[in-house]
């Protein structure tokens, strides 16, 4: 059955994407949020996602695999900056929306019932309208995609009331990611903000199966290049691991760091209770629009980044006795590159971009490395 549903939608994802890249990527984006939004409030439209999925992803209830501190049932999560929302001028105008009844996070429920685990965020304390004019780019040659969105997103307080209210139709498998404001150079903002952040979602009543701190977004026009060492992460860390408590952390690290610093890295995880490292996030290039602005590379062309960092971080991961596992992301894009990655989860992105919504259940069957199956 997995068999047959995969090749269908592959006859039907070959003819419809030359029909979709009519569209930008910025109105192809556009228009994929107000499906999903849709979606969302569709319970025939939830319910057929959900049999899509169980035909078309393996499952195996028990045993599954644990990593970073949560059970997955499949290895492949959907990462941050898809389940993320609008951005808003003030934190009183996105509340107001919340509690107009506005979707303030369009695929909430949708892409966990067709994809299975998904990474909501990212959310940095106070809303954020994101940079102006076009900010997504795609490269068919390459399958390559850059961004400069720039964390728009509600801000973490409205996105916690959001959810707090649908408390009953969480998915069972989901993440929340929360980032450093950015222009913020002072350690000790940074690190009350990410408490504040967490904060607002537990005091909401909402409860994801792991929460990831990403210091490492390449593409506001305001981050240091992620260049940050293990102490600051550690500093930023202890304190939001025990703020999270019982609900593990995670912490997403850039592709571009030295060697030493992907090093030093798990001793410091390990040292600050982090349960996972995410490598990587897309690594910072220069915009199409403009190349005295950085975007965030993904696909293919990250890869080989993602992968020289993944490697560093392995080595050293051996030595903490499973205490801190690798989630490979950058570039996941096929059987081949997920096989590569040799761990026991990952997260996708450009990978929904050149094969569609059922991107994950492809490459785990061309990888044939499932550890759920």
């Amino acid at each position: 059955m997995r068999d047959l549903t995969l090749n269908l939608y592959l006859l039907l994802w070959r003819a419809l994407r030359p029909l979709l890249f009519l569209n930008s990527p910025q109105r192809a984006h556009e228009r994929a949020m107000a499906l999903l939004s849709w979606m969302d409030r569709s319970e025939t439209t939830i319910s057929l996602a959900s049999r899509i999925h169980r035909s078309c992803f393996p499952r195996l209830d028990s045993p599954q695999t644990e990593v970073g501190g949560v059970r997955f049932g499949q290895p492949l999560i959907l990462a941050a900056g898809m389940v993320k929302g609008p951005g808003f001028v003030t934190e009183q105008d996105a509340l107001a929306a919340v509690e107009k009844g506005d979707n303030l996070l369009p695929g909430w429920r949708s892409l966990p019932a067709l994809l299975g685990p998904v990474e909501f965020g990212s959310f940095t304390r106070w809303p954020r309208e994101g940079n102006a004019g076009a900010v997504l780019w795609r490269d068919s040659g390459t399958r390559t995609t850059r961004n400069r969105v720039g964390l728009r997103n509600p801000g973490a307080r409205a996105a916690a009331r959001f959810l707090g209210l649908q408390r009953d139709q969480w998915p069972e498998t989901w993440g929340v990611n929360i980032a450093t404001s950015p222009a913020i150079d002072d350690v000790g903002r940074q690190g009350d903000e990410l408490l504040e952040s967490i904060g607002f979602f537990l005091d909401a009543g909402v409860r994801p199966s792991w929460f990831t701190l990403n210091v490492s977004c390449p593409n506001t026009g305001e981050d240091p290049r992620g260049r940050y060492s293990a102490a600051l992460v550690k500093t930023l860390c202890e304190p939001a691991v025990r703020r999270a408590h019982p609900t593990p952390l995670w912490i997403k690290i850039a592709p571009d760091l030295a060697p030493e610093q992907y090093k030093t890295l798990p001793k410091a995880c390990v040292e600050a209770g982090v349960r996972a490292i995410v490598a990587t996030n897309t690594l910072a290039q220069p915009s199409p629009a403009n190349a005295r602005l950085d975007a965030g590379l993904g696909g293919e062309d990250l890869f080989p980044h993602a992968r020289r960092a993944q490697r560093l971080l392995q080595q050293e991961l051996e030595k903490t006795a499973g205490a801190v596992d690798l989630i490979a992301c950058g570039g996941i894009l096929d059987g081949a590159g997920w096989k590569a990655c040799e761990a026991k989860a990952g997260q996708y992105w450009s990978a929904l971009v050149w094969r569609g919504p059922l991107a994950a259940a492809l490459i785990l069957r061309e990888g044939q490395n499932d550890p759920c199956q």
